[in-house]
């Protein structure tokens, strides 16, 4: 008997990938296809929808045309995405009407500031903080300036909301307009309570609901794909999709996912976090029940580094960052604001700089990226703290991502911490956990074999920067304040 694969999909901010695994979470098959960025300033950041679009279509192809592979064999599907993008699109067509707003894009941030007064009613009803990153202010802003936008409300042909409406819309050969409950959440207009569209926020931002696609749990029938006719069997968001790599996620596991941002989650199962200084959303759902979770977020991880490789033209640093980390003891300290500072200040932040050191006027090169490694480690830890304070049983950290593959930063990580660090062995958390769901939670999945694992050890200078990175960052804030 022929055995049954499960088809993963993971749309990112740099790629689309997909994947099959076998009945022991194997993975068998794996297609990449780059997609461009377009950071027009530090407030405008874009993507293509039609370059999205191709590239989930190519990655499909590519799966399901290798040899030895039929679509029979294919017992279900899953899609993950980049989590609050937003785009607006023809109702019928699926035709992009905007760009993709990325999650990194912040024009909104002042417009937004007409809603402080409602910050802890929203924060009650969605589990997030009122900020430019998440969808509502992006889709206020596409209804307002976008003449192609407005165009198509007049007409009744308008969608707008998560990209991961659109990639349904023509990835599924159902035609209604639909989004998962992971996806939606990040919009500032989705009720965790209620697990659907919020009327007060909604008419709060003035966004039409007939504009918005339905919401279905992140696991549902989706529909089968327009590629082969398999059954899209659940849709969620990139990061909490990969707390499934190892099957059901243990509680006293904090998950570190670090890509173009950092994200830190602990799971909390079926409990509802309480209101804190965290973000709070669902990783699973389904028509009864959910899982939720805790979360903290730095927005320039990779970017960062991005940022400061064109700051000084080096062109290969990912090649020669482990050996800088391995050399470089006493970097100087880097206050880390690329893309505005997530959990737990939600604040844009000072202008990206490094502290003043004696004697040092600028950095060389190589001591400049150890630091903005170590500023991704820092923001990281004071959301470390604030998660095991709210889970006191915490005893290891659980890294994937992009720059999981630096020894230092995961050394550094777990001195900070001082916690275990565990590095998996050459798991991609978000495509093997979006499969684990699709293929219904299935028993069987072996557990990703541990790579290595990084145990604390005292660091006294590390401790000593850490708390000159928050000296200086608390003052900054009370002057901005």
């Amino acid at each position: 008997m022929t055995e049954t694969l499960t088809l993963a999909i993971d749309q990112g901010t740099h790629s689309t990938r997909a994947a099959l695994y076998d009945g022991q979470g194997r993975m068998v098959a794996l297609a990449r296809r780059p997609v461009s960025l377009q950071t027009h300033n530090r407030t405008t950041v874009e993507q293509s929808p039609l370059e999205i679009q191709d590239s989930l279509h190519d990655v499909m192809n590519e799966i399901l045309q290798l040899p030895g592979i039929d679509s029979a064999q294919i017992g279900s599907a899953g899609l993950a995405t980049q989590r609050s993008s937003v785009l607006a699109w023809e109702s019928r067509s699926g035709r992009p009407l905007s760009p993709v707003l990325s999650w990194q894009d912040t024009r909104t941030a002042a417009d937004l500031e007409a809603f402080a007064g409602h910050e802890e009613a929203i924060r009650e009803r969605t589990g997030l903080r009122l900020s430019p990153h998440y969808g509502a202010g992006k889709l206020q802003w596409l209804l307002r300036h976008d003449p192609a936008v407005a165009a198509a409300r007049g007409q009744g042909r308008l969608t707008i909301g998560p990209l991961a409406g659109f990639l349904l819309h023509h990835l599924a050969q159902n035609t209604r307009e639909r989004v998962d409950h992971a996806n939606a959440s990040r919009t500032l207009l989705w009720n965790l309570q209620d697990r659907d569209w919020d009327p007060w926020l909604l008419d709060l931002f003035h966004i039409p609901r007939e504009t918005l696609p339905d919401c279905l749990p992140i696991l549902a029938d989706f529909g089968l794909t327009r590629h082969g006719n398999i059954p899209l069997a659940a849709v969620n968001g990139d990061q909490t999709a990969a707390l499934y790599a190892q099957g059901a996620p243990d509680h006293d596991t904090l998950l570190v996912n670090t890509g173009t941002g950092a994200f830190v989650l602990l799971p909390t199962g079926a409990q509802h976090p309480p209101v804190s200084r965290l973000l709070r959303g669902l990783s699973r759902s389904d028509a009864r029940t959910a899982d939720h979770y805790l979360e903290g977020t730095v927005n320039g991880a990779a970017a960062a580094l991005d940022w400061m490789a064109a700051r000084y033209r080096i062109a290969d640093w990912p090649a020669q960052l482990g050996a800088w980390l391995d050399r470089i003891d006493n970097p100087p300290v880097f206050l880390n604001s690329i893309g505005g500072l997530g959990a737990p200040w939600w604040w844009r932040g000072p202008e990206p700089v490094f502290l003043p050191d004696p004697g040092i006027a600028e950095p060389e090169p190589a001591p400049a990226l150890v630091a903005v490694v170590e500023s991704i480690v820092f923001l990281l830890q004071t959301n470390i703290e604030l998660l095991c304070a709210q889970n006191p049983r915490v005893k290891r950290i659980r890294i994937a991502g992009g720059l999981a593959p630096l020894d230092g930063l995961c050394r550094k990580l777990a001195n900070l911490s001082g916690l275990d660090v565990e590095r998996l062995h050459a798991v991609e958390a978000t495509l093997r956990g979006i499969a684990w769901l699709a293929a219904g939670a299935p028993a069987g999945w072996a557990p990703v074999e541990r790579q290595h694992r990084f145990l604390p050890q005292e660091d006294p200078q590390l401790r000593q920067r850490y708390a000159r990175f928050l000296e200086a960052l608390e003052f900054r804030l009370r002057q901005a304040l």
